[in-house]
């Protein structure tokens, strides 16, 4: 499972409660392009309108050897491959408070290509500075016991 993007800021920024797994429908030269690295999910969010998921705002570049590409909108809304049960599901807990769809990662599945997202929770700044104190414990726990052995 080589991972073609990850949203790293994701982990800081929001407390993730419960991740899903989506197929993304992509045209041929967008799949072209993700392979070669051309993805980014910075800024990226998912939406659900009308009864079906979309990742809003993933930058997809174009891919360089493919012809009559003038129309291509790197930024485009793309359709994500849920079940209904799992739409309806994520439909009635987007409306808890504060809660939104994050993309995580974007990886390959055999030959497919799958996006990795979850539902969250915004951090408020002492959450994060709270998160960031139990790494660097954890670090300096596990060097220590590393020095000693």
């Amino acid at each position: 499972m080589p991972t073609l993007a990850s949203n790293r800021k994701a982990f800081h920024s929001y407390s993730i409660e419960d991740t899903f797994e989506a197929g993304l429908v992509l045209s041929g030269h967008e799949v072209k392009s993700m392979r070669n690295g051309e993805v980014s999910l910075n800024g990226a969010y998912v939406s659900i309108r009308n009864g079906e998921a979309y990742l809003k705002n993933a930058y997809i570049g174009k891919y360089k050897q493919a012809a009559n590409l003038e129309g291509h909108d790197e930024n485009r809304d793309r359709k994500l491959l849920l079940h209904k049960n799992e739409i309806l599901k994520l439909v009635s807990r987007l409306h808890e408070k504060g809660t939104t769809l994050v993309p995580l990662e974007i990886y390959t599945s055999r030959r497919l290509i799958k996006l990795k997202f979850a539902l969250a929770s915004g951090k408020k700044q002492f959450d994060k500075r709270a998160t960031i104190k139990k790494k660097e414990t954890k670090r300096t726990l596990d060097r220590i016991i590393r020095n000693r052995i």
